[in-house]
């Protein structure tokens, strides 16, 4: 099986941010219009029937990739939601519980393939243990984003906060102090809050810190930005990896 998942490019990591934003105004869309049982349940499905075809597929496809992308997204939005607003666990507790099971799930990785790595998502198991990390990070940055949001910072101020952490691995990795799939994966996580807050600050309105664009049209054009940006990595593939397989 050929490697099941995208090259980290420039182009990734604006696809990925604009994935965790609209799947933090989507989610919220969705719960707003059709009540939050019916949402999470929608959310399921297409989670369930995306992951489906991403593990149907051979290789790296990239408008089914992203499309898993973006319902993880929107699922793993609604899970700390739940979690928060449906079970009334704060966001203080669900942000080191959702910690915790990332590691565990990073833990349990490791120590059954001896490697992180996103260039060897080339098996089965290796491919859940990606997708499970994939739907852990997208939880635990809902939650850090809604704390940060919560305690004083704001949507704008969490925006800032994140848009700056998002700089350390990669200056760490420059710097020779981070390993590439440390930096890799500590950036990765950071994508989630920073993308959500910046589409909660453009979406919600003015009397809660917000630009009161609606849930709506920040979901639509946020979306069509992602459906650009996929159909010039499927026709370019610029972003398939080689052939060849590091560790």
């Amino acid at each position: 099986m050929a490697n099941k998942v995208p090259e980290v490019t420039v182009y990734f990591w604006i696809i990925k941010v604009l994935t965790t934003g609209m799947g933090e105004t989507a989610s919220d869309y969705l719960a707003h219009r059709l009540g939050p049982i019916p949402a999470v349940g929608l959310g399921g499905v297409g989670l369930v029937a995306s992951l489906v075809l991403q593990f149907a597929v051979r290789r790296y496809v990239a408008w089914v990739y992203w499309t898993a992308i973006v319902m993880v997204s929107v699922f793993g939005t609604m899970a700390a939601d739940v979690l928060h607003a449906g079970l009334g666990v704060p966001y203080t507790i669900s942000t080191p519980l959702f910690m915790v099971a990332l590691a565990t799930v990073f833990a349990i990785w490791y120590a059954s393939e001896r490697t992180l790595s996103i260039h060897t998502i080339n098996t089965r198991r290796r491919e859940t243990f990606y997708w499970a990390t994939v739907l852990a990070t997208f939880a635990l940055g809902t939650a850090a984003g809604d704390l940060t949001a919560t305690i004083g910072l704001g949507y704008l101020g969490s925006a800032v906060l994140f848009a700056v952490a998002i700089c350390v691995p990669a200056l760490a990795h420059g710097g020779g102090i981070l390993g590439a799939v440390t930096a890799f994966w500590s950036a990765y996580v950071i994508t989630r809050p920073l993308g959500a807050s910046i589409a909660d600050w453009m979406a919600l309105p003015r009397s809660r810190g917000g630009l009161d664009w609606g849930l709506g049209p920040v979901t639509l054009s946020w979306t069509v930005a992602i459906l650009g940006f996929v159909a010039y990595l499927a026709v370019s593939r610029r972003d398939v990896q080689s052939d060849t397989v590091a560790v």
